[in-house]
């Protein structure tokens, strides 16, 4: 090949390249305005933090039921509360609630608890009969469960750290476990973390999360049919006290702030709380209202995101479902009947 053709030749590659270039700094440049215009469209417009409720020693571990009202502990007075949505009203669920913790609603509208001081996971019926779950992995005792996740088949992940004083352990360290939904088989799905606490899985139950608040680092896992985990990755560098999902799969942590990340592990917003915040999760009547826990107080932000479906609001769904196909077929049943 002469010189000219070798010109030629180079002139090409360089445009090409050059072109490419290009081509890959508009594709970044577009994924990064579409991950800002969802991140922009996560708090509803002109949404603020509100204060709903005060005055308390420490609280954690709300968890909504199917009509959206929020169930929330207050750690050191020994109590479960209950904030009504629909009449901005706060009452007493349970007292003497065994140093409960982190809450979560099953299918059929208990409302499950870890009991951090009486170390023991317990199911709570409307009301207010408690069925402990689980107290011992192999005849030891607990640390002391804090927070939980029910998967689609009713099986519980819980984690059992311990927080201040090391006395009366008796597990070998601070672990995951998952209770089958048979509430016989249970088992430890981690072992190499150093304080877990947040914990939540995806609505399809194939995807866990775990905040791992001693590491400051917060892991994605795969979920086995047989509720064990695999495929550890990182997810995010840094822990979390609780965790929660939206419908467009993002996870919520609360560190000094709320950061959300989408599902590829990319920061992409974050809450200013006046407190910091301990836990949160997603309720009110159309389930697009984030609830927040942070020491004192109890706060909302209006959301422009649902959160992700959980066993009690598919339960609710179902039911009022069946309630409209029954209401239906009577309507077809009385035309049928005036035509006749």
């Amino acid at each position: 090949m002469n010189r000219s053709g070798c010109a030629i030749s180079l002139l090409v590659v360089l445009v090409f390249g050059a072109m490419g270039v290009a081509q890959e700094r508009v594709t970044k440049e577009k994924a990064a305005k579409k991950e800002a215009t969802k991140a922009k469209g996560l708090k509803a417009a002109g949404a603020e933090v509100k204060k709903l409720a005060g005055d308390f020693k420490f609280t954690e571990g709300p968890a909504a039921d199917a009509r959206g009202d929020i169930y929330f502990t207050d750690i050191p007075n020994n109590r479960i509360l209950k904030w009504s949505v629909q009449e901005g009203t706060l009452s007493t669920f349970l007292e003497n609630s065994g140093g409960a913790n982190g809450l979560y609603f099953d299918g059929n509208g208990h409302l499950l608890a870890c009991q951090g001081g009486a170390r023991q996971l317990v199911s709570i019926s409307p009301q207010g009969q408690i069925t402990v779950l689980a107290d011992r992995y192999e005849g030891k005792r607990f640390n002391s469960p804090n927070d939980l996740w029910i998967d689609p088949q009713g099986g519980v992940y819980f984690t059992d750290p311990r927080y201040g004083s090391r006395e009366g352990m008796e597990q070998d360290g601070e672990h995951v476990y998952y209770l089958a939904p048979d509430r016989k088989r249970l088992i430890r799905v981690t072992s190499d973390l150093v304080r877990p606490n947040g914990v939540i899985g995806t609505p399809d139950g194939q995807t866990l999360y775990i905040a791992d608040h001693g590491a400051g680092q917060t892991f994605v896992y795969k979920v086995n049919a047989d509720g064990t985990l695999s495929d550890k990755q990182l997810f995010a560098p840094e822990g979390s006290d609780g965790l929660a999902l939206d419908n467009r799969g993002n996870l919520y942590l609360t560190t000094k702030v709320v950061a959300v990340y989408n599902p590829k592990g990319k920061r992409i917003e974050e809450i200013q709380i006046p407190e910091q915040p301990a836990n949160l999760t997603f309720g009110g009547k159309d389930d697009k209202t984030l609830f927040i826990t942070a020491r004192t107080s109890f706060y909302s932000i209006a959301m422009a995101v649902k959160g992700a479906p959980t066993p009690v609001r598919k339960g609710d769904q179902q039911a009022q479902k069946s309630r409209r196909d029954t209401s239906d077929k009577k309507a077809r049943k009385d035309k049928r009947q005036q035509r006749q």
